[in-house]
């Protein structure tokens, strides 16, 4: 019998973009964000954290989590 590798259906997670130097088309890329969070995230600069997202008014811990692998401060 062959041996099959396993293969992952999951695309892989992109290089992390910074919070602090994303375009607006960079932050309304990542998912679940809209123009209007985009726009808040970059008025929210700058961020030391990623955590620091959660000042940012419709950003809570679940969307934060969401977020975690695709960003960076």
């Amino acid at each position: 019998m062959e041996a099959f590798a396993e293969v992952s259906s999951a695309p892989p997670v992109p290089e992390p973009i910074s919070l602090n130097a994303a375009t607006l088309e960079e932050l309304e890329a990542l998912p679940g964000v809209g123009p209007v969070l985009a726009r808040r995230i970059l008025e929210a600069r700058p961020y030391r954290q990623v955590e620091d997202l959660l000042r940012v008014k419709g950003i809570g811990p679940a969307t934060l989590e969401r977020l975690r692998p695709y960003v960076r401060p």
